[in-house]
C-alpha cells in the first residue's frame, strides 16, 4: 500500500477557537465551505473576493437543509468597498464571511488564521495560493495548510518547502506537533478527470489506484435470478433497475427513490430489481501504448512522414529495380550482388553505354534508364512532404475524413486539457472544440496531435466540422453550463441517441436538465458532473489531515477512498475488519497490516499500527474523527509528495 504520513490531531468544532479558514474566488470556495459545514459541522470563515459573496451556494445535504441556512448567512454579508479594507460579518450560526480582493496579511489575521486548525486556498490562480501560503505559514507554524495547484512540478516543491518549514517550526518550539503542519497540495482538474472520462468513454471503469492495489467500481444490471455479482464489496444499489437514463440524476429531491451507498449484505439481497455497483480488485496486464501512436513527440511516426500514394509509389519503384537486376544475372550470367550494382549505376545515368553488348543488356540499361528519370520525382515529393510535415507538427490538425466513433470535447481549459490528456492514455480518438486560440490546452493538443476546430460551439456548423453526426459521445466541460447545455441540446438535434456528459455547477439547475433531456430523448444516455462537487469531498478531507486516494460519482452523489492509519481512530481501533463497517458510513476495503505475512480475513482484528484503506460517504468521513493526544503508535514511513493531485 501507499506509505502515507501519521493523520494529524484535529480540534472539535466546540473548542476554543477551533475554526477552519476557506479562502478562494470561485464556486471551489462556496463548495468547500457548504462542506464543511454540512457535513463536518465545522467553524467555518470564508473569504472571497468583493461582490462574490453572493454567488448562490451548491447544495449540500439537502436533507439537514444546510443549503438554505448558508444561503441566508452568505446574502447577509456587508460589503465595506469604500475603506478599502475587507468587509467582515458574523452571520448566524458562528460562521464568518469577509470579502477581499486578494488574502494579505491583514486579511488572513482577520480570518483568524493564528488561530485555525486548517486553512484552504483554492483561489484559480497558482501564484495566490502559493503567496498566501508562504504568509499563513508564517503566521501560524502549526497550521494543517490545503492548496489548490494547477502545476504538478511546482506543487511538489512548495509542499516540500512548506513542509520543511514546518518541521523547522516544530523543532524550535517543544509543544508543536509537525503532523498538525501538514501540507497538501491537490488540483481540482486531476481529481475530476478521471470521473468525466469514464462517463464518456464505453466499457471504461470508474478506477481508484494506490501503490500495489488497483479498485475499480463496476455498475451491474439487476440479474433475473436477483443474485449479486461477485467482488470484493457491493458499494451502492442504484436507484432504478440498469443504467436507465431516467434515474441518472440520483437527486434526493426528485421523488424518485435514490441511489444507497455501502449497503450491508441484508439489504443487497433484499434489494429486487435494483442495479449495484461492485467493487472489483484488477492489475493492469495489457500492452503498453505503442511508441509514437497518439504522442506527436518531436519526431514523427514514419508512416506521417509520407502519404500513403508516395509510399506506394516508391515500393513500385524498388520493386521494379529488383526484377530489372534479376533480369540482368540472367541474361548476362553476372553475379547477383554485381548486377545490382550495374543496374544502380544505369538508374543514376553514371554507368557507361553498353555499346557492343547483347541486345538484351542494352535493353535493361535503357529501361533503368527510364526508371531513374521516374526516381526524381518521386525523391522531390518525398522531401516536399517530408518538410510539410515537420512544418505542420506543430500546428492545429483537422478532423480526418471518415472519422467516426470518436469523442467531441467542449472545451481546453484546466478541465479539459486533463480530461483530453486521460482520453489520450486510453488511445480513444478525440476531436476537440475551443473558441479561444489562447486557451491553456492548445499547447497539450498540438503536442497530442488532436484535430482542434476553432470556433464558438453555440455558433452553426461548428459542431458540424467536428463531425459530431458520427460522433460516438460529446464531452461538454467549458466553464458556462448554458453553454454546456445548449451544445448538447444541439448535438442531440443531429443525433438523438449521442451519448453527452455535462460539466454543470448548479445541482438544481442539474435535476432541471435532467428531467427535461430523459423526456425528449428517453433512450439517450445523459451524465452531469459537477467538477467543484467531486473535488470539494477531497479538500475537506485533506483539511481534516485525511488523504483522499479517489472519488467515485454514483449517480448524483460520492463516495470517497481514503487511507488511514488505525491507532488515530476509536471507531477502528480493536475492531475486526468485518465489525468495523458502518453500513451508510465506511467500509474496510482492504488492510496494510505491519509484520503480517499473507493475506488477512475479516476476523482480522485491526491494531494501531495498522494501515486501512476506506470506502465512505462524506457524512461517514465526516465521522471519523481521530482521537486528540492518542498515541499514533510507531513512527510512519515517509509519504511521496502529493503534488500531482492524483
Amino acid at each position: 500500500m501507499l506509505p502515507v504520513a501519521s493523520v494529524p490531531n484535529q480540534g472539535t468544532a466546540g473548542e476554543a477557537g477551533a475554526h477552519m479558514v476557506v479562502c478562494g474566488d470561485d464556486g471551489l470556495a462556496h463548495r468547500l465551505a457548504a462542506e464543511l459545514r454540512g457535513v463536518y459541522r465545522e467553524q467555518v470563515t470564508l473569504v472571497v473576493p468583493a461582490g462574490r459573496g453572493t454567488v448562490s451556494p451548491p447544495v449540500v445535504g439537502r436533507a439537514r437543509a444546510v443549503s438554505a441556512a448558508l444561503l441566508d448567512r452568505v446574502v447577509m454579508a456587508a460589503v465595506n468597498r469604500g475603506s478599502g479594507t475587507a468587509g467582515t460579518s458574523e452571520p448566524r450560526g458562528g460562521e464568518r464571511l469577509i470579502e477581499a480582493a486578494e488574502p494579505t496579511e491583514a486579511v488572513l489575521a482577520d480570518a483568524g488564521v493564528d488561530r485555525a486548525t486548517a486553512l484552504a486556498l483554492v483561489y484559480d490562480d497558482d501564484e495566490t495560493n502559493i503567496r498566501a501560503a508562504l504568509t499563513a505559514r508564517r503566521l501560524n507554524p502549526r497550521l494543517r495548510l490545503v492548496l489548490r495547484l494547477y502545476n504538478r512540478r511546482l506543487g511538489q516543491h512548495i509542499e516540500e518547502l512548506l513542509d520543511q518549514a514546518a518541521a523547522l517550526a516544530a523543532a524550535d518550539d517543544t509543544g508543536a506537533d509537525a503532523e498538525d503542519a501538514s501540507v497538501t497540495v491537490l488540483s481540482d482538474a486531476d481529481t475530476a478527470a478521471p470521473a468525466l472520462t469514464a462517463a464518456a468513454v464505453a466499457g471504461t471503469t470508474k478506477v481508484v489506484q494506490t501503490e500495489g492495489l488497483m479498485l475499480r467500481a463496476v455498475e451491474h444490471a439487476p440479474r433475473p435470478d436477483g443474485r449479486t455479482p461477485s467482488g470484493l464489496a457491493t458499494l451502492a444499489l442504484l436507484s432504478a433497475p440498469g443504467n436507465d437514463p431516467a434515474y441518472a440524476d440520483g437527486s434526493e429531491n426528485s421523488g424518485e427513490q435514490g441511489p444507497q451507498l455501502l449497503p450491508d449484505a441484508d439489504t443487497v439481497r433484499a434489494a429486487r430489481g435494483r442495479g449495484t455497483v461492485v467493487l472489483e480488485q484488477v492489475s493492469y496486464t495489457g500492452p503498453s501504448l505503442p511508441a509514437g501512436r497518439g504522442t506527436g513527440g518531436v519526431v514523427p511516426p514514419f508512416a506521417s512522414l509520407f502519404s500513403r500514394r508516395l509510399r506506394w509509389s516508391l515500393a513500385g519503384l524498388v520493386a521494379c529495380v529488383v526484377a530489372l537486376a534479376v533480369t540482368l544475372a540472367v541474361v548476362t550470367g553476372v553475379h547477383p550482388l554485381g548486377a545490382l550494382y550495374l543496374t544502380l549505376l544505369d538508374l543514376f545515368a553514371i554507368n557507361d553505354p553498353a555499346k557492343g553488348e547483347r541486345t538484351g543488356r542494352q535493353v535493361l540499361q535503357l529501361l533503368s534508364g527510364l526508371a531513374g528519370l521516374l526516381l526524381l520525382p518521386l525523391l522531390i515529393a518525398a522531401v516536399l512532404e517530408a518538410l510539410g510535415t515537420f512544418r505542420t507538427a506543430s500546428a492545429l490538425r483537422k478532423p480526418p475524413r471518415g472519422l467516426g466513433g470518436h469523442i467531441v470535447l467542449l472545451g481546453l481549459g484546466k478541465i479539459g486539457t486533463r480530461v483530453l490528456t486521460r482520453l489520450r492514455e486510453l488511445d480513444v480518438p478525440v476531436v476537440c472544440v475551443e473558441s479561444d486560440p489562447e486557451a491553456r490546452g492548445m499547447a497539450t493538443a498540438r503536442r497530442l496531435r488532436v484535430p482542434v476546430v476553432l470556433g464558438d460551439v453555440t455558433q452553426e456548423g461548428v459542431l458540424e466540422a467536428a463531425k459530431i453526426h458520427r460522433a460516438y459521445a460529446l464531452l461538454a466541460v467549458t466553464s458556462s453550463d448554458t453553454t454546456n447545455l445548449e451544445a448538447v441540446l444541439y448535438a442531440r438535434g443531429v443525433r438523438p441517441g449521442l451519448r453527452a456528459v455535462l460539466r454543470v455547477y448548479d445541482d438544481d439547475f442539474a435535476t432541471a436538465v435532467y428531467r427535461t433531456l430523459r423526456a425528449a430523448h428517453p433512450h439517450a444516455l445523459t451524465r452531469s458532473r459537477s467538477v467543484t462537487h467531486l473535488a470539494a469531498p477531497a479538500f475537506a478531507g485533506a483539511m481534516h489531515g485525511r488523504q483522499i486516494l479517489g472519488a467515485i460519482p454514483v449517480e448524483r452523489r460520492v463516495l470517497l477512498f481514503a487511507e488511514m492509519q488505525v491507532g488515530r481512530y476509536p471507531q477502528l481501533t480493536g475492531k475486526t475488519v468485518a465489525d468495523a463497517f458502518e453500513p451508510g458510513l465506511w467500509r474496510v476495503l482492504a488492510v496494510d497490516a505491519a509484520g503480517v505475512e499473507g493475506e488477512v480475513s475479516e476476523a482480522y482484528v485491526l491494531r494501531d499500527e495498522d494501515r486501512v484503506v476506506l470506502a465512505a460517504t462524506r457524512q461517514g468521513l465526516a465521522r471519523l474523527s481521530p482521537a486528540r493526544g492518542r498515541a499514533p503508535g510507531p513512527p510512519s514511513p515517509a509519504r511521496p509528495p502529493a503534488g500531482t493531485g492524483e
